[in-house]
């Protein structure tokens, strides 16, 4: 799918083809006059990023008509982004109820997709409509809108930049400031491009990224796009019948090291413990 800011370019060309010539002469006088005739080996690709299964805390109450696109915790509030055409709100959310203490509904042509906090403004991408729309956090509502191009799916901030997913296996990111691009990386595990990236989160210094139809989160080194690893949270994922109920959602707090996660139209958001990677209360 084509990326927010742009697709990646490729490194071969017309002009390199003289100089693979040129080294397949030297290569064949070499062999002639008894040089080494072993052909370079390809190294093998690395081995997949390990798996671990997380623990269940505790579960709270989660409105299933919500088709949940983003998720953000911060000082005790819960904010949520609500997809499908003529549904999509942005939301504040009481954790321990599930009440919607405040929402602002899109209009419907637009498809609602990832949520981040910056500063005060809450940011909301749209799926195909090329918006991104800026909130006030207090009261929810729409302070400005931003155009980009491409498809928004995921997005997140590390504090400096925003992060942005579009479906495909590339993240993108953008100056907070001025939304400019920065750089993008490709997401790779056992040498493998990995798609579907969507909802997004920054945890400890690293994306986390839900891959989209999948019960799985990877853990992204968002230096060089290496999967560090995988959660695996098919224990927790409940029976949902809507084929496109699936686990999408990830909110962390790192003042309590409290991490949240659910899925579209779920009947409830999870809180989950990672020991192994000293994540939980």
């Amino acid at each position: 799918m084509a990326g927010i800011a742009g697709g990646a370019v490729s490194a071969s060309g017309m002009r390199r083809l003289p100089l693979l010539w040129t080294l397949g002469i030297l290569m064949t006088t070499a062999a002639s006059c008894g040089g080494d005739k072993t052909e370079p080996q390809t190294p093998p690709p690395p081995p997949p990023a390990p798996t671990v299964a997380v623990e269940q805390v505790r579960s709270f109450p989660h409105d299933t008509a919500s088709f949940t696109q983003g998720l953000v915790w911060q000082g005790g509030n819960l904010y949520e982004s609500t997809g499908r055409y003529g549904k999509s709100t942005v939301r504040q959310v009481e954790l321990e109820t599930g009440a919607v203490i405040r929402s602002t509904p899109l209009a419907p042509q637009y498809f609602a997709e990832g949520l981040a906090l910056v500063g005060d403004s809450l940011l909301q991408l749209t799926w195909r409509e090329g918006v991104m729309f800026v909130y006030d956090r207090a009261t929810l509502r729409p302070a400005r809108q931003i155009g980009y191009q491409g498809e928004g799916w995921g997005l997140t901030t590390d504090g400096r930049s925003l992060i942005v997913s579009d479906g495909s296996s590339y993240l993108t990111f953008l100056d907070a400031r001025t939304m400019n691009p920065q750089r993008t990386v490709q997401v790779m595990d056992a040498g493998q491009g990995v798609a579907d990236l969507n909802e997004l989160e920054w945890v400890k210094g690293e994306v986390w990224a839900n891959v989209w139809h999948t019960n799985r989160i990877a853990r992204i080194d968002p230096q060089t796009g290496q999967v560090k690893g995988w959660l695996d949270l098919a224990s927790i994922v409940p029976p949902v019948t809507d084929p496109e109920g699936v686990l999408n959602g990830i909110a962390y707090d790192p003042a309590t090291n409290r991490l949240l996660v659910t899925g579209k139209l779920w009947p409830k958001i999870f809180e989950i413990r990672i020991p192994s990677l000293g994540i939980g209360q």
